[in-house]
């Protein structure tokens, strides 16, 4: 039955604040024009004025045209532009090989222009970036001046009474060499300070500005929050920006067009940096309307924010940090602490309207180019924009209804609903916050709802494993005897390079991002056994999800993987819901998986984007500084010292930019007083022949390794004619570099021989084309004054010609010296390992506690080759 139209309502409810004249139909519309014009947060007079604080209406209400007209940002359309729709546009190759081309923005080019604005002819030079001579080491007196300064503070964290203790001990050395003191580089540790603050690169001041409720007054008295001033400390984001641009280290990574990009042979379009999206190329659209703006240079700053504790134990110390783009701190963020609705409100109004006043700086460079100096030497002018976060009601998406995917967010909608119904109507049916006004209101064309990018930590990796799949199974098995033998296959994985172990299992109580990522790693194999089919495939599903969308590059045919992985997620997990663990899937952290095809084509791949990058900014930014305080009022300790580390990273950028810092201090000095010439080391020469090398490897039957149609006596072939695999250097994917083990006591503990990938056959396809074998022992081979590196290897047969169809990982098991077309051992060149592999054994009971996770290799029978241990093994054991 179709539902009734609501009577037009008239404007009945008048503005009571002096001087305002505006009416509204209801009571939402009144409060978010108080918020938005008469805001409940005021500046205390000490830092800044209240008038500081206010905002410009929202659109509706002042006639601004329609920021989402012919955008499209944000629309789920899969469709491409033609290619004959693109033919104005030029196409570049790209890359080495030309096997990709690139269409550029054709009004946004980056052309360099100079300090004044005009533009520079093709091929102009750009000015010096720096006019100092090379010798110039201001503050410092010389290299080793800077040096043990940067040494100091940045590489050692070195307290105040350390240095002291350590320019004492210099000085006695001194003395003790008949020298004079005065060639301590510093007296103390307040000259080491002194120094690094006369830096003049890196200079962005911290500033600070106090809020607090200027709100209405309960009958009964105020509570203790609304009495409370709040202090907001910050960068000013512009100059930061400008800074960044102006790093010579990023001169070759900045893109300064946005762009598509296809493959030359197929026209297959991909996905890589945030400028190959979408969203960039339709704002640069919007721009380039404005004539006067082509030429210049799009710049996205590109915002995030995160809580960190910095004492878990008391939980006292909490910080609420914004970073800008690659992870630069921008400021640090009240953050009241109350369980009450009304708080939580104040406290969400507080961070908008702080970000809103942090981030005013900005809003000049939005409507008009401004002249930048880039780290290539060159000037542009650019354009700024931003991407930011949203305001909802808790357990809503932020882009959609979580049950109804017609209803797509937008701020004009937003803002005719807020005109149209009441607060408990937008909060229960709409997810809408009446009393709040996002910060992106003050900005053109800046729709919240639009400029939300996917976040793998929190929403996969986090969320949909870690605390919806991990917990579901844990709810479902409920005998701790089962989780238990769970742990101790989880305890008994075997060790891999650069994979975090969990001794105990999964059972521990403060998780990281990177034990849930490590835990996604081992955490499928370790259920086999215990778990219906459709939750391991549920699992596989959303592995394989994480895994490509975490891709630096993704294409069309990786989309369509992704839409299949996603299917497949939500075909499967309804076992979850058929056994009554859960009763409901609008979660909105799984929920969000259905945005990252649409999100991608938007925002480019996601690991650009993703909040690890910031939280992993925490340590530097934050607790090693907070630890390095004295922990009495430690914020603007903490604030100074990261204003040191800023300025000594500056130098150091600037010192290498003129070629001052291309060699060690030693070598430098080195070379300046030692003319005795330089030495090759000696070079150990290999056992002579089979017998000496058997004994060196403790391998007894390596006679046994010729080749079985040699009619000679194995121990008398050369080392040199034994069958071995050679390879490609490079591997499958260019370069890549890993740490293989074959040691007989690995860290004083046990024996550890890795697993690798050797290609075997160069035409055939990922795993068609490759074994696995284990290292058992490395050594060297020397002919014609070569040095051949070699490796005696064990090999595992597959199991099949297909992965299993469950986990999708593919199975081996060890190969025989009998009945086998190979042996069990050879030699094989290490250039033939493409890199290493995992393995997990397949178990159907449980697992006894004395085997460890060195014993597994050596006892089990049959093995699964973990395709999911890191993004290399995920594309070649697929």
């Amino acid at each position: 039955m179709p539902r009734s139209r609501r009577d037009f309502s008239v404007l009945r409810i008048p503005c009571t604040k002096p001087g305002c004249n505006r009416w509204f139909k209801n009571k939402s519309g009144y409060t978010q024009h108080t918020n938005a014009v008469h805001p409940l947060l005021g500046a205390m007079p000490l830092h800044t004025e209240p008038s500081q604080f206010n905002r410009s209406p929202s659109p509706f209400f002042n006639g601004d045209d329609n920021p989402l007209q012919s955008d499209g940002a944000g629309e789920e359309n899969h469709s491409e532009i033609p290619r004959s729709a693109q033919s104005p546009i030029p196409a570049e190759f790209f890359g080495a090989g030309d096997r990709l081309y690139r269409n550029y923005h054709p009004s946004l080019t980056g052309r360099p222009c100079d300090p004044e604005g005009n533009f520079l002819l093709p091929g102009a030079l750009p000015l010096p970036l720096s006019e100092k001579s090379a010798d110039d080491w201001t503050p410092y007196c010389d290299r080793l001046e800077f040096e043990l300064a940067d040494y100091i503070f940045t590489r050692n964290q070195t307290p105040a009474a350390q240095i002291n203790h350590l320019l004492d001990l210099w000085a006695a050395s001194l003395i003790q060499a008949g020298a004079d003191t005065s060639q301590v580089l510093f007296t103390d540790h307040r000259d080491v300070y002194r120094t690094i603050d006369n830096t003049p690169l890196g200079d962005v001041k911290w500033q600070s500005f106090s809020v607090k409720y200027t709100g209405d007054i309960p009958d009964e008295g105020p509570l203790p929050w609304m009495t409370e001033s709040y202090d907001v400390w910050f960068r000013d984001p512009h100059q930061v920006v400008q800074n960044m641009l102006a790093n010579p280290d990023y001169a070759s990574e900045v893109d300064m067009r946005p762009y598509r990009e296809f493959a030359t042979e197929t026209d297959e379009r991909q996905w890589q940096d945030f400028m190959s999206g979408d969203w960039a190329w339709n704002q640069a659209d919007q721009i380039a309307k404005d004539p006067a703006t082509h030429g210049s240079t799009f710049v996205p700053v590109i915002l995030g924010s995160d809580k960190t504790t910095v004492s878990v134990a008391t939980r006292q110390n909490d910080y609420y940090l914004l970073y800008t783009s690659i992870g630069n701190i921008v400021g640090f963020l009240a953050m009241p602490k109350s369980m009450f609705l009304f708080n939580c409100i104040f406290h969400y109004q507080l961070f908008h309207s702080s970000l809103s006043f942090i981030l005013r700086n900005l809003k000049p460079g939005m409507t008009k180019p401004e002249v930048v100096h880039f780290g290539d030497g060159h000037y542009r002018q650019y354009y700024e924009e931003q991407v930011l976060l949203a305001c909802i009601v808790r357990s809503w998406c932020a882009n959609k209804s979580l049950d109804d995917d017609n209803l797509l967010r937008k701020r004009v909608h937003t803002d005719t609903l807020i005109e149209e119904c009441d607060h408990g109507k937008l909060w229960d049916e709409y997810g809408i916050i009446a009393q709040l006004v996002p910060f992106t209101n003050d900005y053109p064309r800046a729709d919240i709802h639009e400029l939300i990018a996917p976040d793998l930590l929190h929403q996969i990796i986090k969320g949909a494993f870690k605390d919806h799949l991990v917990a579901w199974v844990e709810k479902y098995l409920s005998a701790n005897i089962i989780l238990d033998d769970i742990d101790r296959r989880i305890a008994a994985a075997p060790a891999f390079s650069g994979l975090r172990r969990f001794p105990q299992g999964r059972n521990f109580k403060q998780w990281t991002g990177d034990d849930s990522k490590a835990l996604m790693k081992v955490y499928l194999p370790a259920l086999e056994g215990y778990v219906p089919t459709d939750i391991i495939c549920t699992f596989r599903a959303l592995l394989e999800f994480c895994y490509l969308v975490r891709r630096n590059v993704i294409t069309e045919t990786s989309l369509n993987e992704i839409d299949d992985a996603v299917a497949h997620f939500h075909q499967y997990r309804e076992i979850f819901k058929v056994t009554e663990i859960v009763s409901t899937f609008s979660l909105p952290r799984q929920h969000s998986i259905k945005h990252y095809n649409t999100l991608i084509r938007l925002f480019g791949a996601p690991n650009g984007l993703c909040s690890s990058i910031t939280e992993s900014k925490h340590i530097k930014a934050v607790k090693e500084p907070w630890r390095r305080s004295s922990r009495y009022k430690a914020l603007g300790q903490m604030l100074v010292t990261n204003q040191r580390l800023d300025k000594l990273t500056a130098s150091c950028q600037d010192f290498y930019a003129r070629g001052m810092l291309n060699s060690t201090c030693l070598t430098l000095f080195s070379l300046q007083h030692d003319d005795t010439g330089q030495h090759e080391p000696p070079v150990s020469s290999p056992p002579g022949g089979i017998p000496e090398l058997s004994t060196e490897l403790c391998i007894p039957d390596l006679a046994d390794l010729s080749n079985p149609e040699d009619d000679r006596d194995p121990t008398e072939v050369p080392l040199l004619e034994f069958p071995h695999y050679r390879g490609d250097l490079s591997g499958i994917g260019g370069m890549k570099r890993e740490h293989i083990r074959a040691c007989p006591l690995w860290r004083n503990e046990c024996v550890r021989n890795d697993c690798v990938f050797v290609i075997t056959d160069s035409n055939a396809r990922r795993m068609l084309g490759m074994d696995v074998a284990r290292v058992m022992a490395f050594f060297s081979l020397q002919q014609h004054g070569r040095l051949i590196p070699c490796a005696v290897v064990r090999w595992f047969n597959r199991v099949g010609n297909a992965p299993d169809p469950d986990t999708g990982m593919w199975m081996v098991k060890p190969a025989f010296q009998h009945k086998t077309p190979r042996t069990s051992q050879s030699f094989t060149s290490t250039l033939s390992f493409v890199q290493l592999t995992y393995f997990q054994c397949l178990v159907q009971s449980p697992l006894s506690p004395s085997i460890k996770f060195h014993h597994v290799l050596n006892i089990f029978k049959l093995f699964y080759v973990n395709k999911f241990a890191d993004h290399h093994a995920f594309e070649i054991a697929s």
